[in-house]
């Protein structure tokens, strides 16, 4: 029979799926970190979780091997613990909630990590690579689609994934339900909808998925939908191809939409709606690579003799 606190992350995870929306992968992760909180805690009721428990937690995550690194020495990174610790601090509100007593979720402090660093390629790079895919067979014509879409609209690959020939690529926008189940409007630009539209036409098999595997094409065989790590796969190809020695990923073509937009004077709260986040600092991490004004400021007055 499972213990009291067992049965409430159970409870809590049912919770995330459906009061809150969350994704599949979002519940998947933040059960890891609940149970690994809980074998280390080894608890049988949630009065049981203390400032003292969490402290040794903290530092039990603060000293594990990073992954493969063992031989290295390296650690978990703080980013890495601070999942855990967001993971923990929403179920303990998830108990306050319910009137179940246990520690206060404010008595978490997320450690404090560096600030994060984009990875971003040039324009010249960026040029590069949707160039890439040559040719006409199905598999060049998917491909093209594929990173003329990314940029264009500034997809997340999980969202690229769940698109389907339902979609209507005749107009210059289309729906996607993101993160949290949140839908927003997409823009999608004539390169991008006249790649897809080359690619549809190609297209002779009945799979509702937009991008699919491209081996043999028959009319009588269900397709199988490219998954995130096909598409992960498809995009640094295409960057070897294009000479880029960075690594390149799908959500690198993200960052490089947004920077295209504030660049070319997009104001931040246009570009956070378009890239589907909840809170504008996420956003931010943009702007001080994007800063026209500052730039212009700097090129203006630094060094005038």
């Amino acid at each position: 029979m499972a213990s009291e606190i067992e049965q409430l992350k159970r409870e809590y995870l049912e919770h995330l799926e459906i009061e809150k929306g969350s994704s599949l992968k979002t519940i998947e992760n933040y059960e890891r970190y609940m149970s690994r909180f809980l074998e280390f805690a080894k608890i049988q009721s949630p009065n049981e979780i203390t400032d003292e428990l969490v402290r040794n937690f903290r530092l039990f995550l603060n000293r594990q091997s990073a992954g493969n690194n063992r031989a290295t020495g390296a650690t978990l990174k703080k980013k890495t613990q601070n999942y855990y610790l967001i993971a923990l601090r929403s179920f303990l509100k998830y108990l306050a909630k319910r009137n179940i007593t246990s520690l206060s979720a404010e008595h978490i402090e997320l450690a404090k990590v560096p600030e994060r660093s984009l990875d971003l390629i040039s324009s010249q790079e960026l040029n590069r690579l949707l160039a890439a895919p040559e040719g006409n067979d199905i598999k060049a014509l998917r491909d093209r689609a594929i990173l003329q879409l990314l940029f264009s609209t500034g997809l997340r690959v999980s969202e690229l994934c769940s698109l389907t020939r339902d979609i209507d690529f005749s107009t210059d926008e289309f729906s996607i339900r993101g993160k949290g189940s949140k839908v927003r409007v997409v823009f999608i630009s004539d390169e991008a909808r006249s790649a897809v539209g080359e690619y549809l036409k190609k297209r002779n098999d009945m799979d509702d998925a937009l991008f699919v595997k491209a081996d043999v094409e028959k009319a009588d065989k269900e397709k199988e939908a490219l998954a995130r790590r096909s598409i992960e796969r498809i995009v640094k190809q295409y960057a070897i191809k294009a000479g880029i020695s960075k690594k390149v990923t799908p959500h690198v073509i993200r960052h490089c939409f947004a920077t295209d937009l504030l660049q070319n004077g997009a104001d931040i709260r246009s570009v956070q709606i378009m890239l589907g986040h909840s809170n504008i600092a996420t956003t931010q991490i943009y702007t001080h690579i994007t800063d026209k004004q500052l730039r212009e400021v700097h090129k203006k007055f630094h060094s005038k003799k």
